[in-house]
């Protein structure tokens, strides 16, 4: 009887201890300021609006370069003319860009872009996994101007980390297409 009470109170002891419980793993928060956009016009034969975040880099034959700084991203414009009938190869290279990254990419859909107004067609592609690059997009006005973007960062592809930026810059680069316009 003594045993079977010692064990009572002994159980009844144990039991009072405070229940250990895991702590969920933490989750990194990465906000970022609320776009806001300027006017871009110049020397290049297009126009359209940045984020102010992003610095300008003039390069060779009227390409770009948007660079974010605080993201270590880059979203690189080319220009090419459309001459004759080099459209349908200007169109093939950029959907090859796009789709190159099948290997890595988890899925690429593709958004198209039509403004009749401003005579600026295209598709942008959302590359969605560890590609090297995050999203493309091609514009046109299909008989004089061609300008293709693609997304890169400055790190070993990880989807999963880099997620919040993407979503940052691929909206980023929606506005550049909306706002985009052809200068004669």
């Amino acid at each position: 009887m003594r045993i079977f009470l010692l064990s009572v109170v002994f159980l009844f002891f144990y039991s009072c201890q405070d229940e250990v419980v895991v702590k969920p793993k933490a989750q990194l928060r990465l906000d970022y300021p609320t776009a806001n956009y300027e006017e871009i016009k110049g020397v290049f034969p297009y126009q359209f609006q940045k984020n102010k975040l992003a610095k300008l880099v003039s390069k060779k034959n009227n390409a770009l370069n948007l660079y974010y700084p605080n993201m270590k991203a880059t979203l690189y414009l080319t220009y090419q003319k459309v001459k004759g009938n080099n459209i349908d190869s200007l169109l093939k290279d950029a959907q090859k860009l796009a789709y190159d990254h099948v290997v890595k990419a988890e899925s690429i859909p593709e958004q198209p872009f039509i403004n009749q107004e401003a005579n600026v067609f295209g598709m942008f592609y959302m590359i969605n996994g560890n590609a090297a690059t995050q999203a493309e997009f091609y514009t046109t006005d299909s008989i004089k101007h061609f300008l293709n973007g693609a997304l890169y960062f400055e790190a070993k592809p990880n989807f999963d980390s880099i997620y919040p930026a993407v979503v940052y810059l691929r909206n980023d680069m929606r506005v550049l297409m909306e706002t985009l316009r052809w200068n004669n």
